[in-house]
């Protein structure tokens, strides 16, 4: 036995940078793992995202070394800057989760069905919401999401090096840049039924104002729920099919800011 310890002390000092580098870019993966979309979801056990972060490590680190991208030295500084691009890319990828969230809670609120199956999941959302975001996981991982996350791990070490703290102003306009895309998508998901629900509002005015003895509420709330329930079985499946697009762009090309 101490033979053998005797061995693994002698491999382990004789490739410190190798391991070290190991550790690293588990760092930057494990932390984006935690906020990345379905690996990273609270409904996924600890012990799994654990075994993801894992998997992914061992298809990154042998690029990282293979392409000499070995860290200067050892330091909390270098293992500090990894858990933080590791986390913004997390964030970027979180964004379009966030973005199908947003729009489901627009699409909700301009066809009364907020309240409708509310808080059924571990993040208390309406149910179009908790259907767009279930609809646009199943759609990401069908997608290869797995492959695209992995190679945009990769593709990162290029930009952000190893081990290396990014520019605050660069990653401040990076994430600003994503935060605005996330809520233009969103808006763009949810503006059918705004727009559907204004017109119909407004119709529902004109027609109390030429008919002031008809309830317009008791008529215009059911018409309003079943049209928006018509509406979302044919917008839904296009929403989603422009969300898919913007996020397999994004894994693309995760670095560019739009302006």
């Amino acid at each position: 036995m101490t033979e053998i310890l005797n061995q693994l002390s002698g491999l382990i000092a004789d490739n410190s940078d190798v391991f070290w580098t190991g550790f690293l870019v588990f760092l930057r993966v494990g932390a984006a793992i935690a906020l990345m979309p379905a690996f990273g979801e609270t409904v996924v056990p600890q012990r799994v995202r654990l075994m993801a972060a894992l998997a992914f490590t061992a298809i990154v680190a042998p690029a990282v070394v293979r392409d000499g991208l070995l860290p200067q030295e050892g330091s909390a500084q270098s293992a500090f800057s990894e858990v933080v691009i590791g986390l913004a890319l997390g964030f970027g990828m979180r964004m379009f989760i966030l973005a199908l969230q947003i729009a489901g809670n627009v699409v909700a609120q301009a066809t009364s069905l907020s309240q409708v199956f509310g808080g059924a999941t571990p993040e208390p959302q309406p149910a179009i919401g908790n259907l767009l975001v279930i609809a646009g996981l199943a759609l990401a991982v069908m997608s290869d999401f797995h492959v695209k996350a992995a190679t945009l791990l990769i593709e990162s070490y290029a930009i952000l090096p190893l081990g290396q703290i990014p520019k605050p102003a660069d990653m401040s306009n990076w994430g600003l840049s994503q935060i605005a895309n996330g809520f233009s998508l969103a808006f763009a998901l949810a503006a059918p039924f705004v727009i559907a629900s204004l017109i119909y509002n407004i119709a529902l005015g004109v027609i109390n104002r030429a008919m002031p003895q008809l309830m317009v509420t008791f008529v215009g709330a059911p018409a309003l729920t079943a049209g928006g329930l018509i509406l979302l079985v044919l917008v839904a499946p296009l929403a989603l099919v422009v969300w898919q697009a913007e996020f397999s762009r994004f894994l693309g090309a995760a670095f560019l800011i739009s302006r």
